[in-house]
């Protein structure tokens, strides 16, 4: 029975591929009569509910343009009458408020590093310490070498 509900075309008369195939129309091949008529149906209403939800979007999107239109032909006039007032106090809000964002991204940034310096010193072991004590060894190792040569070269300029 789960293979007629799948199209299968095995055994009992009246399942899908015996109805399709022209044999008798049982009990099963009136129900996928009725549930492809019902697909249709849900179809059709999928399409009408997305065509009607599409045009009143269309017909929102329209209005809001000519809303927009309107208030910026009323409010032109306006703008252009305050603008010596207007685009100074714009750039100066905009430069207060990039500083004050910039100044913020730092302090949090200090923080953060003060923060994993502490962690660091009170031997936490925060993350990219690793390469930390890996740099500093390599450092060092140069250092040293610098430091050999140097005096390497002194007292080969002192036994001279």
């Amino acid at each position: 029975m789960a293979d007629h509900h799948r199209g299968g075309t095995g055994g009992g008369a009246g399942g899908y591929g015996d109805y399709n195939r022209g044999g008798g129309a049982g009990m099963y091949g009136e129900s996928q009569q009725q549930q492809q008529k019902q697909g249709a149906m849900m179809t059709a209403i999928k399409a009408a509910t997305a065509a009607t939800f599409g045009g009143s979007m269309l017909v929102l999107s329209g209005l809001i343009l000519a809303g927009t239109v309107i208030a910026l032909t009323v409010a032109t006039p306006v703008l252009v009458i305050f603008s010596p007032v207007l685009v100074p106090a714009a750039i100066a809000l905009a430069l207060m408020a990039a500083g004050f964002v910039t100044s913020g991204g730092l302090g949090v940034a200090a923080l953060s590093v003060f923060s994993w310096m502490y962690k660091y010193l009170t031997g936490k072991h925060p993350p990219g310490a690793d390469q930390l004590d890996h740099a500093k060894a390599r450092l060092a190792s140069k250092a040293r070498d610098i430091k050999d040569a140097a005096q390497h070269r002194i007292d080969q300029a002192q036994g001279s």
